[in-house]
């Protein structure tokens, strides 16, 4: 044995990795909610209930202060959930996913860009930006993205928040 202490090293480290894995693998969405709930009503919600909101927001009375609209910013999260996300800003409203191959389309990838611009919940408190590319000769070319798809992307995010914040909630 020439170096015993990388073995030591090695099987402390996988014993201290399955140690971490923690938790009950079949714990349900449901009980989680719950339990966040009752957390919720046992020491209030940090942000309130429609705005997550850092900074004064009451000085001089004009809204002062970074926010975004919680229904949005949680619509967009849960709509964008099957893509890797690459950047969540929610001091700045913003949600950049990385690329995202689809299975029945290996030679293709997305990027989308989402931008919450309001603390209201309305159609044009979002701003998003669709990246479509293709592989070519090995090389992945940019390509358009129909008006369309953006539209149905925003008409997602802005179905999930209306839900969301009318409790009807999958």
């Amino acid at each position: 044995m020439k170096h015993p202490y990388l073995y030591l090293f090695v099987a402390t480290s996988c014993l201290l990795l399955s140690a971490c894995q923690g938790g009950n693998p079949t714990t349900n969405y449901e009980d989680i909610q719950t339990r966040r709930e009752a957390r919720e009503e046992q020491v209030g919600k940090l942000f309130g209930d429609d705005v997550f909101v850092f900074g004064d927001t009451k000085k001089n009375g004009d809204g002062a202060g970074i926010g975004v609209n919680a229904h949005l910013w949680r619509a967009t999260l849960d709509t964008l959930s099957f893509m890797p996300l690459m950047l969540v800003d929610p001091f700045g409203g913003v949600i950049l996913s990385d690329w995202y191959t689809p299975q029945n389309e290996p030679n293709e990838r997305l990027k989308v860009d989402v931008r919450i611009l309001t603390k209201e919940l309305r159609s044009d408190g979002l701003k998003i930006s669709v990246f479509r590319q293709k592989m070519v000769a090995g090389q992945w070319v940019s390509q358009s993205v129909s008006k369309k798809t953006q539209l149905e992307l925003e008409e997602a995010i802005l179905h999930r928040a209306r839900q969301l914040k009318s409790g009807h909630v999958h």
